[in-house]
C-alpha cells in the first residue's frame, strides 16, 4: 500500500515536471509572452463591468478601452500591460483598480513555401513545425523535409533561422519550407 502511494506520488510529480518543461520549451507562458497584432485579450477590471471585456490588438499594436485612449500593447508582457492599464485608471477613474488579463487567442502563424496550402493558421499551444506542415496539407513533392526556415517576431534583425521539425511554433512565426535541390 505504501509502495503504491509513493509510486503514485512519483507519477504525479513526473507529469507536473513534464508539463512545466513543455511550457518552457514553447515559451508562450502568459507572463513572458510578448503581445502583438492579432492577439485577443480578456481584460477584467474588478467590479467594473463597463471596463471588462474582450479586446483584439489591431495591426498597429493598439486597442481601445472605455475611458482610456488607444493603448499601445504590442511588445508588452501581460504584467507590463496590467501596470499600464492600472496607471491609466488609477488617478482619474478608480482608487485601487484590480486588473486581470488573459490571452484568449494568440496571433496566428504563417506558413509558405513547398507545402500544399499556404496561409495563416491559428496558433495552438505545443504545436511543432511538423504539426504545422501537416495542418497546411503536408509537404509538396519538392520540399526539403529535414528542417524549416523561420522568421520570428521577437528577432530584431528579422533574419530567418533554421529549425528542426520537432521544435515548437511560436505565435507570429513565419515558417518557410524550402525546396530541395534534387
Amino acid at each position: 500500500m505504501i509502495r503504491s502511494f509513493f509510486l503514485f506520488k512519483t507519477l504525479v510529480l513526473a507529469v507536473l515536471l513534464a508539463g512545466s518543461l513543455h511550457a518552457a520549451e514553447g515559451d508562450t507562458s502568459q507572463a513572458n509572452y510578448r503581445l502583438g497584432a492579432g492577439d485577443k485579450l480578456s481584460i477584467s477590471v474588478f467590479n467594473q463591468a463597463d471596463l471588462s471585456g474582450e479586446y483584439t490588438i489591431n495591426g498597429s499594436g493598439r486597442f481601445v478601452m472605455p475611458y482610456i485612449d488607444g493603448l499601445q500593447a504590442s511588445g508588452l508582457t501581460i504584467p507590463e500591460l496590467t501596470g499600464v492599464i492600472v496607471s491609466k485608471l488609477k488617478p482619474d477613474y478608480l482608487l485601487n483598480p484590480r486588473v486581470s488579463i488573459e490571452v484568449l487567442n494568440f496571433r496566428p502563424y504563417y506558413i509558405i513555401g513547398e507545402i500544399s496550402s499556404k496561409g495563416s493558421y491559428p496558433f495552438v499551444e505545443g504545436i511543432t513545425y511538423l504539426n504545422a506542415v501537416a495542418i497546411a496539407g503536408g509537404f509538396s513533392y519538392r520540399a526539403r523535409k529535414k528542417y524549416v526556415m523561420v522568421k520570428r517576431k521577437d528577432n530584431p534583425e528579422g533574419e530567418e533561422v533554421k529549425l528542426e521539425l520537432n521544435d515548437f511554433v511560436r505565435p507570429g512565426d513565419i515558417i518557410r519550407v524550402t525546396e530541395r535541390l534534387f
